[in-house]
């Protein structure tokens, strides 16, 4: 059964699709912003980020903990089931079950970190 997961998620990655994954986005915008914290962290800048990391936010213990650096691969086990990958965390969003939706969303989170929404201010280089 895990290769035929394993095959499922490999075929999902190769049809990525940025707009539906915008689309998908839609049901995290209750709690994230691209550019902004609200109740979850701003999603600009996530690529290669350590979670529990952005200045300000205040994350539980588990996330800070969690020596996660977020990538395509640990963003898809994160948003597949959010409390499996760090027990204790805040985020009590039950995840995203669909690969597809899942690798439509990360297409669409680098996407938008290359857009002017997520550009670093100049006043902060």
């Amino acid at each position: 059964m895990a290769a035929g997961t394993l095959a499922a998620s490999a075929h999902a990655w190769a049809l990525a699709d940025a707009v539906r994954g915008e689309q998908v986005y839609a049901r995290c915008l209750a709690c994230h912003a691209l550019a902004v914290d609200r109740v979850g962290p701003k999603h600009c800048g996530v690529f290669g980020r350590l979670a529990g990391s952005v200045p300000g936010f205040s994350y539980s213990q588990a996330m800070k903990k969690s020596k996660i650096v977020w990538n395509d691969k640990t963003l898809d086990r994160f948003l597949a089931n959010p409390l499996a990958l760090v027990p204790g965390t805040a985020m009590t969003y039950d995840g995203v079950p669909d690969p597809s939706d899942r690798a439509d969303l990360i297409a669409y989170l680098k996407q938008a970190n290359q857009t002017p929404a997520c550009a670093v201010p100049k006043s902060t280089q």
